[in-house]
């Protein structure tokens, strides 16, 4: 049987998902209600600018006081989806204060700061759901949280950020060079006029933060995430890839050591064969497999950004979270019990494409492979092309630590032969 008191939800933010939520909540109302096992009232909608002009908005529920919104004691829900660290912190465990669970899709607090979010959870007896905060529409964060509970989650491998994808796959398709594909990635609406947490991999270190803590049950921040953004892969990254059967993709990568006793979190440019599934994965699209003990390889694919896909994500944690209420219980919170500690990069053991500028003459090749052997690092393939004098010489490696790869490369520089360090790009996928 149907409760037929509504359940009330508060909304903060009224922007491009926040519109698509009012929308979705006010077309679906009955089939949420269906769902829910009670209706849903949207009581009131948080934003900056109460002039602005807003489909479907009704006009009477727009406020400019959210903390007065989210104190009033009869909110049942609050969703926010303003982003950003203040106020959106203050609102939400003011919200838990008052009696309301929170839904969010504020990767950047939550990365920064979900520890305390979660306690304040607790403490109040609250839900705090997140789904839209990873990877738009694809359900990622309920899998790891619930579906593989019972498993060991050993790896967590994948492409979190359309913005940086359209742009990388662009430069792939066509031979443009960085600027021009960020220019048409603005023009198509799938960068930001300052498109900086996106391009310095700010967003998918954020998100990494949040999968790595989900699935290895320990509490991974977003300094713990190594980071490295898109903006020095050049047109000849990207064609050095395509001689060697790799596309470049900007990669979250969240590892379990193989001893089990620490993890690793990091964003950066990769090359990947093209026989990697993720090397197909194109446009603003998202794609993130899962490996663990029992369930194996899962992947995960579909539109991670945009309005529509995050409110669709929105909208599901919103179900669940009323459906708690309604049972007087509260879903899963943090788990952090393994306390795992987060290695530094250097400890981290991968391929390397090392691409160097150097003289063109005999002897060349023994001294820079001389160097990688006095570093413990094991060439795999080297490619050599000379004329007037100067050489590329690039080379791939073997597996090793970033650290000892880091040292080579310093030492590399010293020689009088080494006019310089072209790039430098991790290897994955293999």
């Amino acid at each position: 049987m149907m409760r037929t008191r509504p359940l009330k939800v508060a909304l903060l933010g009224c922007g491009v998902v926040g519109s698509e939520v009012a929308r979705i909540m006010t077309t679906h109302a009955d089939d949420l209600a269906a769902r829910i096992g009670a209706p849903v009232e949207l009581a009131g909608i948080a934003v900056r600018r109460p002039d602005k002009v807003r489909d479907g908005v009704p006009a009477e529920l727009v406020t400019t006081d959210a903390t007065a919104l989210v104190k009033r004691g009869d909110i049942d829900v609050v969703i926010e989806v303003i982003g950003g660290i203040e106020p959106a912190r203050g609102l939400i465990t003011t919200a838990f204060a008052h009696g309301a669970s929170v839904v969010s899709a504020n990767k950047a607090l939550v990365a920064a700061d979900g520890a305390a979010l979660h306690a304040a959870a607790q403490e109040h007896g609250a839900d705090l759901y997140y789904e839209a905060a990873v990877a738009g529409a694809i359900p990622l964060v309920r899998p790891l949280r619930e579906s593989l509970a019972g498993d060991k989650v050993n790896r967590v491998l994948g492409i979190v950020n359309g913005t940086t994808n359209f742009i990388l796959d662009k430069m792939d398709g066509s031979g443009a060079g960085y600027s021009e594909a960020l220019d048409e990635a603005t023009a198509l609406g799938y960068a930001e006029a300052d498109p900086t947490a996106d391009v310095e991999g700010f967003d998918a270190a954020a998100k990494a933060a949040i999968l790595a803590g989900i699935a290895f049950h320990t509490r991974v921040r977003l300094d713990d995430v190594h980071r490295e953004g898109i903006t020095e892969v050049t047109a000849a990254d990207i064609a050095s890839a395509k001689r060697m059967g790799c596309t470049v993709k900007l990669l979250a990568i969240c590892e379990r050591a193989a001893d089990g006793a620490s993890v690793t979190a990091r964003v950066h440019p990769a090359m990947i064969p093209l026989s990697h599934p993720l090397a197909s994965v194109r446009e603003a699209y998202n794609a993130v497999f899962v490996e663990a003990d029992a369930a194996g390889q899962l992947m995960f694919y579909g539109p991670g950004a945009g309005g529509s896909p995050t409110a669709s994500a929105v909208l599901g944690d919103l179900v669940a979270v009323c459906r708690n209420k309604l049972a007087g219980a509260t879903g899963p919170g943090e788990s952090a019990y393994t306390r795992l500690p987060v290695s530094p990069m250097g400890d981290v053991v991968t391929r390397y494409h090392i691409s160097l500028d150097v003289a063109d003459k005999p002897g060349v090749l023994a001294q820079v492979a001389t160097v990688f052997a006095e570093h413990g690092v094991s060439i795999d393939t080297v490619r050599q092309q000379g004329k007037d004098g100067e050489a590329s010489l690039v080379v791939v490696t073997h597996r090793a630590a970033d650290a000892a790869l880091s040292s080579t490369v310093g030492a590399l520089r010293e020689l009088d032969t080494v006019r310089g360090v072209a790039s430098i790009m991790r290897v994955e996928g293999e």
